[in-house]
């Protein structure tokens, strides 16, 4: 709900104004920060995977939300945002620390935060476009629900070094998965429908 306020409010600030020059187009290095995540991710790993084989579980990514085409461009930005805010907030918790390199994970939560910012410039820029605020919430409500499974399944494992691989592998996925929506935001201008 911060996250909505503080983005209405950029709204008003940016359209009481002239219109910003920058469209919705994700810069380059959004697309080379989105790698390097990727990369950061992979580098985290501490265990072998197959050590963990038995704590696996589906979290239910919304894979529908990534793959269709029914998301608005606000829609598909505030999708993405709200991954990253969650996947910062995962990696920042307090329970997070123990088990990660200490640089790579303060160089991840630094890419997380510049993604962030890119796609907040988009989503005023989308949101002046469509003219509507309403329909985000669903996108977002999923995002929240699938890191609700995964903050409990850590819980539940009492924050085992399987469980946070498990996670790890779950984060990797899910977050290479939704830069094929970031990429058809950067090269389609929010063409959703274009795979």
């Amino acid at each position: 709900m911060a996250l909505l306020l503080s983005l209405l409010t950029a709204l008003v600030v940016f359209g009481c104004g002239p219109a910003p020059s920058l469209g919705c187009d994700l810069p380059q290095n959004h697309t080379l920060a989105s790698e390097k995540t990727v990369d950061l991710l992979d580098q985290m790993q501490r265990l072998p995977t197959f050590f963990c084989l038995n704590d696996r579980k589906d979290f239910r990514f919304p894979q529908e939300m990534v793959d269709g085409s029914q998301l608005q461009k606000a829609q598909a930005i505030a999708f993405l945002h709200e991954m990253l805010q969650q996947i910062f907030e995962l990696f920042h918790r307090k329970d997070s620390f123990a088990p990660w390199n200490t640089t790579r994970l303060h160089q991840l939560l630094s890419g997380l935060l510049k993604q962030q910012k890119d796609l907040e410039t988009c989503f005023v820029q989308a949101m002046e476009e469509e003219k509507s605020v309403l329909p985000i919430e669903a996108p977002e409500l999923a995002v929240k629900e699938y890191f609700e499974g995964i903050c409990s399944y850590l819980k539940e494992k009492e924050y085992s070094e399987c469980a946070w691989e498990v996670v790890r592998v779950e984060i990797r996925r899910s977050f290479s998965s939704s830069t094929n929506l970031q990429e058809r935001l950067r090269t389609k201008d929010g063409d959703m429908s274009s795979s």
